[in-house]
C-alpha cells in the first residue's frame, strides 16, 4: 500500500483537494482510503464517505495533534492494508505552523492558500519546509502578479519542493497532482521504525498536565520564557 501524507493550515483546502485527486485516482482502477486527523471536531469523515471512501477520524482532544498522529498512525497503517487499499491518504490539519506530521521516505504534501497573506509561508515551520510537495489554492481569487509573489515566497522557504496551483473547486490541476504524488512511491506494509521528518513540538510542561494556575510556581517541566531585554 502507498501512503501519502497530506497537511496544511486550517481552511486551506485539503479536504477539496483530496476529494478531487481521488476522482483522478480511482480513473486508474486504485481504491483509495483516507485518515483525518483533528483536534476537537470534523465533519470531513462525512464528505469521504458520501463519494464512497473508506475513511477513519481520530480526534487529538487534548493532546497535540501531531503526538496523536505519531501514536496511532502505524495502527491507521495497517487498517488500511486490512481494507485492501492501494493508496491511504491522511490528512492532519497544521494548527500552530510548527507542525511536522511526515515520515521520511512517505511522499509528503503541504497545502496552503493564496489568502493567508505573503510573509505566511516564513512562518510556517516543518509542515512546509519539509513537504515534498506545495499545493497553492485560492489562485482564482487573487491576481496574478500575487500567485507569482506567493509562490515565490513559498519556493524560498523551500527551494527543494514541487509547487503546484490548484483549484480545489473546480479540480483544476488534480489530474497532474495525482500523477505527480504516484512517481516513484514506495509501498509499505509498516511504519515501525521509520523516523519523521522533524521532531514534533517540544511538550510536557505543568500546564500539559492540567494546571490552569498562573505564575512561576506553578510553572515545572518544558517552560521557555520571553526575553524582555532583547531590542
Amino acid at each position: 500500500m502507498n501512503l501519502i501524507t497530506v497537511s496544511g493550515p486550517p481552511s486551506s483546502g485539503k479536504t477539496s483537494l483530496i476529494i478531487k485527486t481521488i476522482e483522478s485516482l480511482r480513473d486508474r482502477g486504485l481504491k483509495i482510503g483516507v485518515v483525518k486527523f483533528d483536534c476537537l471536531h470534523t465533519d470531513d469523515d462525512i464528505l469521504y464517505e458520501k463519494i464512497g471512501v473508506p475513511v477513519k477520524k481520530g480526534l487529538s482532544g487534548s493532546v497535540c495533534p501531531d503526538h496523536f498522529f505519531v501514536s496511532n498512525i502505524e495502527e491507521v497503517v495497517q487498517w488500511g492494508i486490512k481494507e485492501g487499499l492501494d493508496m491511504l491518504i491522511s490528512e492532519s490539519a497544521g494548527l500552530c505552523n510548527r507542525c511536522s506530521p511526515y515520515i521520511q521516505d512517505i511522499k509528503a504534501i503541504c497545502v496552503i492558500d493564496n489568502l493567508s497573506g505573503i510573509n505566511t509561508p516564513k512562518k510556517i515551520g516543518p509542515m512546509l519546509k519539509t513537504a515534498d510537495i506545495v499545493v497553492i489554492t485560492k489562485g482564482d481569487i487573487v491576481s496574478q502578479a500575487e500567485r507569482e509573489i506567493f509562490a515565490s515566497r513559498v519556493q524560498s522557504v523551500n527551494p527543494r519542493a514541487a509547487i503546484m496551483n490548484i483549484n480545489g473547486l473546480t479540480g483544476q490541476g488534480t489530474y497532474e497532482f495525482s500523477t505527480l504524488i504516484m512517481e516513484n512511491n514506495e509501498e509499505i506494509d509498516t511504519v515501525v521504525e521509520r523516523k519523521l521528518r522533524f521532531s514534533v513540538p517540544s511538550a510536557v510542561c505543568s500546564y500539559c498536565l492540567g494546571e490552569t494556575r498562573i505564575g512561576n510556581s506553578y510553572q515545572m517541566g518544558n517552560i521557555r520564557k520571553i526575553d524582555l531585554e532583547e531590542k
